[in-house]
């Protein structure tokens, strides 16, 4: 009974503590929306309206009503779904987002599974020659991709591979010509393109979608390689490591079968981190590669003051962000025998 009581007082803790982290990130969008020099009825009826029509989209706005009746009016709109007009577009903001955060979603996460692949062994191979010239090495190649600004990076490859070389197609997710060709059933172009059958939409979205997904792989390869180093640098100095190796274990064995398998239970939050951070930091991708996804949306529609449409997608990628956070400690609790029960 004592057990079931702290489980339920663990559940119940991390759910308040999931609310009030999206609380948190919903008041903080609505404060910069009011701090934002920008007038969001002037956006609406133009600078040319009569004070009449400003007054009274003012009101409806509710603009009149002190903060705390705004910023309560503000959560129960977004709980409705109710992100507000999209000054640019004139749909509504969810629609939008809608259309264009899958776009972000594919990108993202062909860029995480390449940092996945290439970062975690990387990552092994550097621990297990710590202080040898792969590690050294290895550590190099992690340091640029973290710490070189990528849309430096992202300039660099559109001029080499694009403009000098012509390896790959330019900025845009398809051809021109190939825009609408395909039925949009999930919003992958990837995806729709193989439903549909039509391989030559497919080729030219792998390749404008080679250096933007390479870029942001690089990117999350350089974490993830760096977190696997010093995660696994932690395992192999364990003690079961030592018993491994006096059983007469091979060192393929010791290190896969035992130090990254136990490793690959903290890598899990790794992962749940670099990908959020790859949704959240594809803003410069996006725009330099003319990527119609969240992150462009957001950066075009900030250049045109519709705060609307810059608050509604933050909210969803900080959203999307938490909840990556929040998935990846239940299933850390999940697969650690040490943690399980939430609570304790």
């Amino acid at each position: 009974m004592t057990s079931l009581r702290q489980r339920l007082g663990g559940v119940a803790t991390f759910v308040s503590s999931t609310a009030v982290t999206l609380l948190g990130l919903a008041m903080l969008t609505f404060f910069i929306g009011r701090v934002v020099p920008i007038d969001p009825v002037l956006k609406i009826v133009g600078d040319k309206a009569s004070q009449e029509v400003y007054d009274r989209v003012f009101l409806e706005l509710g603009l009149d009503k002190p903060l705390v009746v705004q910023f309560w009016n503000y959560v129960t709109s977004l709980l409705r779904g109710d992100f507000g007009i999209s000054f640019s577009t004139a749909r509504p903001v969810w629609t939008d987002l809608l259309d264009f955060f899958p776009a972000t979603l594919e990108l993202a996460t062909i860029g995480v599974l390449i940092g996945i692949v290439l970062g975690v062994p990387m990552g092994v191979a550097a621990a297990y020659w710590r202080e040898k010239w792969p590690d050294h090495v290895l550590r190099v190649v992690g340091l640029v991709g973290y710490s070189v600004p990528i849309f430096w990076l992202g300039l660099v490859a559109l001029f080499v591979f694009y403009y000098k070389l012509n390896w790959v197609s330019g900025p845009g997710r398809v051809d021109v010509f190939f825009q609408g060709v395909v039925p949009n059933v999930t919003g992958a172009i990837l995806i729709d393109s193989l439903l549909a059958g039509d391989m030559q939409v497919f080729r030219n979205a792998v390749s404008h979608m080679t250096l933007p997904a390479l870029l942001l792989g690089y990117y999350s390869l350089a974490y993830i390689s760096r977190m696997t180093r010093s995660v696994m640098l932690e395992q192999l100095g364990q003690e079961y490591i030592l018993t491994a190796r006096l059983k007469g274990a091979s060192e393929f064995s010791v290190v896969m079968n035992h130090a990254l398998r136990n490793a690959g239970i903290q890598l899990i939050t790794v992962i749940a981190l670099s990908y959020g951070g790859l949704l959240e930091g594809s803003v410069l991708i996006e725009t330099i590669f003319s990527w119609p996804g969240i992150g462009n949306y957001i950066f075009s529609s900030l250049l045109a003051g519709d705060m609307n449409a810059v608050l509604g997608g933050t909210i969803l990628v900080g959203t999307v962000f938490v909840l990556l956070n929040t998935f990846s400690d239940v299933l850390y609790r999940v697969l650690d025998p040490r943690s399980r029960g939430f609570g304790a």
